[in-house]
């Protein structure tokens, strides 16, 4: 090695400290880049804790497992953000993203809300519910009379327990129905109105409340396994056997602006864990209808003649026709629900008893 090549120590140093320099000004000066910070969604629910555990919280789970960091949902309970009267405000305005709940107590301001929850007799089984949606029309339908609200995407719906009748006082003719006050969804509660009951609608967690206080004479808002689940089994002595609808039809809605920010294949996995929710529910209440009838200690059961009880399916019907007549869309819904109950009449067993 020739002198002019020989580094000294002291040279190496005072080159490689003054690129250190260098290099240490230059990350400084550069802009500091933040890894994407994952969507998040708020979602209420229109069940309370103990509900919510069987209802929607393990799809919400998966999703949040499976999106590993991506995006999460955050899940509240029926009135935790909003008061569930104003929920479809909520998430119209985006305070929260993403909604479950039945289109008929939220006030969605679409015709066909009277459909969700409870529809007088418009089924008697929990399958009957994703049948009349995916296979009878009433998905489009849904998505038809949603299109025209604004920031708001309707999703999907499915089913969940029948509306039977859980009270203080024992029901075994309709002359028992007189002067009750049940905590009722709209519809249903307008229909009950020409039997003598008076429906209350009241936050869902002071129901147990104003059954101890007597504000409220029973519940008609859930099937045996919902009174076991949501404590007004501890509260009401006797069960109704007789439902006026076998399943409630509950809605997945979405804002529409939270939705088109997330990516196609969340929007698909998020589709996917509500079909597993929706199939999750019709075994837990499959289950839990037969389990409590036989096993439950605290709720004795009655029932009401299938020959009266039979005339209020009848009145039913003509409570259908007078729903059609405000507005062409609730026609047709309940046209369809007119040729779906005469297939499944002629159609005979397991489709439909005694007819």
């Amino acid at each position: 090695m020739t002198d002019q090549n020989r580094v000294t120590k002291r040279q190496f140093l005072r080159t490689a400290g003054t690129a250190s320099i260098a290099a240490a000004s230059t990350a400084i000066g550069a802009p500091y880049v933040k890894a994407q910070s994952p969507i998040t969604w708020r979602l209420q629910t229109y069940a309370g804790p103990a509900l919510a555990e069987k209802v929607i919280k393990p799809s919400v789970d998966e999703f949040n497992r499976i999106a590993d960091g991506e995006m999460k949902i955050e899940l509240y309970n029926a009135n935790q953000l909003v008061p569930h009267g104003e929920l479809f405000r909520a998430l119209q305005n985006g305070t929260v993203d993403a909604i479950q709940s039945d289109d008929d107590s939220i006030n969605a301001p679409v015709d066909v809300s009277i459909f969700g929850a409870y529809f007088p007799f418009a089924s008697r089984y929990y399958l009957d519910v994703p049948v009349l949606w995916n296979w009878y029309g009433l998905k489009e339908v849904f998505e038809e009379a949603y299109s025209e609200i604004e920031n708001v995407t309707y999703l999907s719906t499915g089913a969940w327990d029948p509306c039977n009748f859980a009270t203080k006082t024992p029901i075994r003719s309709m002359e028992d129905f007189k002067g009750l006050r049940l905590f009722m969804f709209p519809t249903v509660g307008r229909f009950m109105e020409r039997f003598g009951v008076t429906p209350v609608s009241i936050p869902w967690e002071d129901v147990q409340v104003a059954l101890q206080t007597g504000s409220l004479d029973g519940v008609a808002w859930s099937g045996i396994a919902e009174d076991y689940n949501a404590g007004w089994a501890d509260v009401t002595s006797y069960y109704l056997t007789n439902n006026v609808s076998g399943a409630w039809a509950g809605s997945y809605l979405v804002n529409t602006e939270s939705w088109n920010k997330v990516p196609e294949r969340l929007k698909r996995l998020w589709l996917m864990c509500i079909d597993a929710s929706h199939y999750n529910r019709l075994q837990w209440y499959w289950w839990g209808e037969a389990y409590y009838r036989v096993h439950g200690d605290k709720l004795e059961t009655t029932s009401i003649p299938e020959s009266e009880w039979r005339k209020v399916e009848d009145e039913a019907f003509k409570f259908w026709d007078e729903r059609a007549q405000e507005s062409e869309r609730n026609a047709r819904v309940v046209e369809i629900l007119k040729q779906y109950t005469e297939t499944m009449r002629k159609a005979g067993p397991p489709y439909r008893y005694g007819a």
